[in-house]
């Protein structure tokens, strides 16, 4: 069963294609369709778009109360900040401001206020390390 195109468009046909019409055409029906499917395959794997990579989480901030521990700020901040991945870092700058808090005496304002910012630094590093 031959594959019938017109001499204008067998013009324009390379190598390649020539041969694979006439491949075609000496095909079963049953052969033709698998043929087909598989092209079908190829040809939608090509052409898709890469995927999009989803948007980076942003933090969700949660208000700072008027009376709040240091601990009840790093929890609030771990929960503001749950895309961070490098806890032990956190635990690290966490500790030491709390210890200076807990046995200096460090005032609890300036104390969340740095854990704050440390979280805030956190999350500008982590950032800044994800693909674009």
């Amino acid at each position: 069963m031959a594959v019938q195109i017109s001499m204008a468009k067998r013009k324009t046909l390379t190598a390649t294609e020539e041969t694979l019409l006439s491949l075609f055409g000496r095909l079963s029906t049953g052969q033709r369709e698998t043929l087909l499917s598989f092209a079908e395959f190829l040809a939608a794997q090509t052409t898709q778009e890469p995927a999009e990579a989803p948007p980076l989480p942003e933090p969700r901030p949660i208000p700072r109360p008027a009376q709040e521990s240091v601990i009840a700020a790093i929890k609030r901040l771990n929960a503001s900040y749950f895309m961070l991945e490098d806890r032990a870092g956190l635990l690290n700058e966490t500790s030491v401001l709390m210890t200076q808090h807990v046995m200096q005496g460090r005032d609890i304002g300036e104390v969340i206020d740095e854990l704050e910012a440390v979280f805030a630094r956190f999350y500008a590093e982590w950032r800044a390390e994800q693909p674009s």
